[in-house]
């Protein structure tokens, strides 16, 4: 597959190597008119120069069709999970794992925010999540937390053996926002009535 994916880079960038040379050439007027409508004429009334260049236009179409197949059978495959039943196959959407996470991370009250990424592979599933923390947490402690129990709970639900990795980005720290009682109490005036002086 490494091989047949080497050879298709090296011929779509030969490709458009020479498309760009031609096209700059013509750009800065260092192919002629002439040139090129001899090049096609000669092309047309050669019926050996129409084979070859019918035949790699058909290989190129073949290898892009190809191409575009694997890509978004990689893609599909990337982004689901699947394992094999007594009863037949089950697939997992990635995304059905993310929302669990998210779900999972309203349990903590150290997080505000938290966007998990999950990518299945061959060696194991990584999730890469991006966390916005309030200010008041304790960044090694909590994010050890963080990870010990997403990886726990993806790996209870699943029920795979493969590895689990789960590495955290922290974007942003936040302030605690206030309760709405606190800041009523704040802002209500301190009256300043003191009772009816005789």
């Amino acid at each position: 597959m490494r091989v047949i994916s080497t050879l298709t880079i090296i011929l779509y960038s030969i490709l458009f190597l020479i498309i760009g040379l031609c096209l700059i050439f013509i750009a800065f007027n260092l192919l002629s008119k002439d040139t090129i409508a001899y090049t096609v004429d000669f092309i047309y009334n050669t019926p050996n120069m129409r084979l070859v260049i019918g035949i790699t236009g058909g290989l190129l179409v073949l290898v892009t069709l190809l191409v575009l197949q694997i890509i978004v059978g990689k893609m599909q495959m990337q982004r689901t999970i699947a394992f094999e039943n007594p009863d037949g196959q089950v697939t997992i959407s990635l995304g059905a794992i993310e929302d669990f996470i998210k779900r999972l991370a309203r349990q903590l009250p150290e997080i505000k925010d938290l966007k998990p990424d999950v990518i299945a592979t061959k060696k194991g599933v990584n999730i890469t999540t991006r966390l916005v923390l309030f200010s008041d947490t304790n960044i090694p402690e909590t994010t050890e937390k963080i990870q010990n129990l997403i990886k726990g709970k993806v790996q209870d639900i699943l029920g795979i053996e493969e590895s689990i990795s789960v590495k955290i980005h922290i974007s942003k720290i936040a302030q605690k926002e206030e309760s709405k009682e606190t800041k009523t109490r704040d802002k209500e005036p301190v009256s300043s009535y003191r009772g009816i002086e005789y």
